[in-house]
């Protein structure tokens, strides 16, 4: 059976716009033979029972996130595909090691670029999502992986990166400047800021933070790798490994987009020179050398072919329609959003990956259920009370006595009978001070 890989779909000349996806695209392109596998540009995340992306898809078997996908290559194969069976124990530690050291310092990095500068999402970022997603997903999913972006990075104190949150706060704080009267209602509002603006009226706090999270990143990894064509291989072999394709998957998203504030990609290529070219070299490896466009993804036979594996994935269907909107709006109810949430943490925390011990996952599960019985009680709670309202308001005979006014108020309205004077004498003053509505 074909294997079927689903990720998030093309953007800035890559296969996907999320590193993961990238990184095991990357992994399938070099252990993979040729139609073992087809790539289908789901943009989707509930095609998986898991509700991530990537995803690989083996008849009824599901499998996501790169690492989990890499084991389970390994197994189906019995060791065939797979980049690390050559590794002895000590560097397959410092394999495990170095792709945590990408995610962790290279994700925070890809949120500010992507998503928190405001001049690169609502111009570059946004648009590429809008490209790739169907509706309803469209309106729904750029937002949430925006506000997702804001809350991983707001402790590193950078978001005013995000000009948009800036601008109302600034018009928050001059309404009421204006409604307590310190400021005129006239007063002229000062031009919209840029990320440029920002960071030179701001630099050590910004350009400053923002220089040495790149050096962080860049530049252990420029060390490391050197001159050698790989970052795990010795002096004498450049085979490649998982981290790898990991690094492609982060590195790429730095360099390739084409950006409207490109701070990221111009500081890669001012700290790592090495490393930038070694990106350039993966790119071309993996994902060929022709920039990849949406049109491959979902219009496979209209383009020039790739050297990727594209299928074009299903039309979205009036029951996935439904789904979607379902689950928004269960994700956006108070109650049901944080019983959804428990549910999701019990998950998990019974995963494989979740790397807890039994008594952890015993712990972290009895903790959810804890705040779901929590929660019903809540609602048990907020119900029998309006319902024990009524009741007493029933017995004391409010509710009733207000029906009956109310119905003898409409009966009186519908018989209501207008008395006039007598028109015969007088004039019109009398008549005005005369008149009189007989009920």
């Amino acid at each position: 059976m074909v294997l079927q890989l689903h990720v998030w779909g093309p953007a800035f000349s890559l296969p996907s716009i999320e590193p993961h996806c990238l990184a095991t695209i990357a992994y399938c392109s070099l252990v993979l033979p040729k139609g073992a596998w087809e790539l289908v540009a789901s943009s989707d995340p509930s095609v998986s029972p898991t509700g991530e992306l990537p995803a690989l898809q083996n008849g009824s078997v599901w499998v996501s996130r790169f690492r989990n996908i890499v084991d389970y290559l390994r197994q189906y194969s019995s060791g065939d595909w797979d980049l690390d069976g050559d590794l002895d124990e000590s560097i397959r530690a410092d394999n495990i090691a170095f792709s945590s050291f990408v995610e962790s310092r290279g994700q925070p990095l890809l949120d500010l670029s992507l998503y928190v500068t405001s001049q690169n999402y609502y111009g570059n970022t946004s648009p590429a999502y809008g490209s790739l997603l169907q509706w309803p997903n469209q309106w729904i999913l750029p937002p949430k992986l925006h506000a997702a972006a804001k809350a991983r990075t707001e402790y590193l104190g950078l978001s005013s990166l995000d000009l948009q949150a800036m601008e109302e706060q600034r018009q928050r704080d001059h309404s009421a400047a204006v409604a307590s009267g310190q400021v005129p209602k006239n007063l002229i509002q000062r031009p919209a800021d840029t990320v440029s603006s920002l960071l030179g009226r701001t630099a050590q706090r910004n350009h400053f933070r923002l220089d040495a999270l790149t050096g962080e990143f860049f530049e252990p990894l420029e060390a490391m790798l050197g001159k050698k064509q790989s970052l795990l291989a010795g002096e004498t072999q450049d085979s490649l490994s998982s981290l790898d394709c990991i690094a492609l998957g982060y590195l790429s998203l730095a360099l390739v987009p084409d950006l409207t504030s490109p701070w990221l990609r111009d500081a890669m290529r001012a700290k790592a020179p090495q490393l930038t070219a070694y990106t350039e070299h993966m790119r071309r490896r993996c994902f060929g050398e022709i920039p990849v466009e949406v049109a491959h993804a979902y219009s496979p036979q209209s383009t020039s072919p790739s050297p990727l594996p594209w299928r074009e994935p299903g039309r979205i269907t009036a029951a996935a329609v439904g789904s979607t909107l379902l689950t928004t709006l269960a994700d956006n109810t108070p109650f049901l959003s944080e019983v959804r949430r428990n549910r999701r943490l019990k998950q998990a925390a019974h995963s494989a990956d979740s790397g807890l011990e039994e008594l952890e996952t015993e712990a972290v599960s009895t903790y959810a259920e804890k705040k779901n019985r929590d929660m019903y009680l809540s609602i048990a709670t907020v119900v029998a009370g309006a319902t024990a309202l009524v009741g007493y308001v029933v017995h004391i005979g409010l509710l009733s006595i207000s029906v009956r006014q109310a119905e003898e108020e409409e009966e009186e309205e519908e018989d209501g009978e207008v008395e006039l004077p007598d028109l015969s004498s007088g004039n019109a003053t009398d008549f005005l001070n005369n008149v009189s509505f007989k009920v």
